[in-house]
């Protein structure tokens, strides 16, 4: 499968967990014996061969290393590749205007099947145009692939009432773009509707929304799952949030349309 990786804005700011372990501690990389010395990882190798400079921890990386993606404007972390294979497409910032000041919110990562994503694009477009267009966002924000968004909190002051609150106006907005102003607050509120107020977001508390097959809305707030929805309205409208015409950050939603293209 290709690489949803391939767009050089990404490349150019991937780093590895190990090596940010080992700046912030100071620490070279322990001896190793010969054998775990030889397993050198092909990115390393080329770096070798194309004379760039290697530093000593990517010399002993090994499986254990997870590659990652930093939002530049919050300095937080995404894992270039979920667990279950899904991968990095973009990174951005949600922001807040607060009395005339940007605060900045939360940071996300979206996170998608390249695979199915690219039968979906290739079945709907054939061949990829020169640069993303509406009708190329548009046809993910109504595809039925998987795709994850994790948020991970920057503003330090936030409540779960804050976010309940925050999400439903933002999404409720949304629906109604997508409906020629119809409102559905009673679904809209589901989806954050089961948070507990108990719960508490520090910065660096995640939350994940992710959509299934059959158009299934799943929420998780720091790993503990608050709703699943089948609403295929509700899929639509929250990433039409970050896909939109007025997406949250717009640079993330360009370099995610050069990255789908990409695949094709």
């Amino acid at each position: 499968a290709t690489s949803l990786l391939c767009c050089p804005l990404l490349q150019s700011q991937q780093i590895t967990m190990a090596g940010v372990a080992n700046a912030v501690h100071g620490g070279g990389v322990a001896e190793e014996d010969e054998k775990a010395k030889s397993q050198v990882e092909p990115e390393t190798a080329l770096k070798e061969v194309t004379g760039e400079a290697v530093t000593e921890d990517e010399k002993g990386k090994g499986k254990e290393e997870t590659e990652v993606e930093i939002e530049a404007k919050s300095g937080v972390s995404f894992p270039v590749r979920l667990d279950d294979g899904k991968q990095l497409t973009t990174v951005g910032l949600r922001k807040k205007g607060v009395l005339g000041i940007g605060l900045k919110i939360y940071a996300f990562g979206i996170y998608a099947d390249s695979g199915k994503l690219k039968e979906s694009m290739r079945a709907k477009f054939g061949t990829a145009s020169e640069k993303p267009t509406k009708a190329l966002y548009d046809a993910v924000i109504d595809s039925d692939v998987d795709v994850v968004v994790r948020l991970v909190i920057v503003f330090g002051g936030l409540t779960m009432s804050m976010v309940r609150k925050n999400f439903s106006e933002g999404l409720g907005a949304s629906i109604k773009k997508l409906t020629g102003g119809q409102k559905n607050d009673e679904l809209v509120n589901k989806v954050m509707g089961a948070a507990s107020d108990s719960i508490k977001l520090s910065s660096g508390s995640v939350i994940e929304i992710s959509s299934f097959p059959g158009y299934t809305l799943q929420t998780k707030v720091k790993g503990e799952v608050v709703s699943k929805l089948e609403s295929e309205l509700l899929c639509r409208a929250y990433f039409h949030l970050y896909l939109g015409d007025e997406p949250f950050d717009k640079e993330a939603k360009e370099i995610f349309g050069r990255t789908l293209l990409s695949i094709f």
